[in-house]
């Protein structure tokens, strides 16, 4: 994999987004960056498979950027599968194996350990997919008109 400088404007979190979302482009899921999920929780990846699914990607760069994650298992009832995306200088015994595990950098990125698989209900899987394609319009909106969307 590639290293993460070559894109100096993007903090390393956001380069193993961008890494892991062109990688889950290849499984036919599309995924949205910072979806906030409820009050109080921002997920670094969201993605949205053929079939519904809905995997929580959280990007960690550092053992302390990890060290300093308190609310990941709030996370994990707003998706069916939770990984954690890190690149390959990660100390990745860090990680619970209890959860899936992606190698990533900026380009591109391999699962490596899928999580284990806990079904969303019907009615949040419903909230869930609104969610996600508010936030993506909202950001295809921005995109096109950056000085009229607000934040969302």
């Amino acid at each position: 994999m590639s290293d993460l400088s070559h894109s100096p404007s993007l903090m390393p979190g956001q380069l193993l987004a961008r890494g892991v979302s062109r990688a889950l482009r290849g499984h036919d899921f599309v995924s949205v960056e910072e979806l906030v999920p409820t009050s109080g929780l921002r997920v670094d990846v969201m993605a949205l498979g053929p079939k519904g699914e809905i995997w929580i990607i959280e990007c960690k760069s550092s053992r302390a950027d990890f060290q300093s994650d308190s609310k990941w298992q709030g996370y994990l009832e707003w998706c069916d599968r939770f990984f954690w995306a890190v690149d390959s200088n990660f100390p990745t015994e860090l990680l619970p194996e209890e959860t899936g595990l992606i190698l990533a950098d900026a380009y591109d990125a391999e699962i490596i350990r899928m999580g284990p698989e806990t079904k969303l209900a019907p009615a949040r899987r419903k909230v869930m997919v609104q969610k996600f394609a508010r936030h993506a319009a909202v950001r295809a909106q921005a995109a096109r008109d950056p000085g009229f969307v607000t934040a969302f």
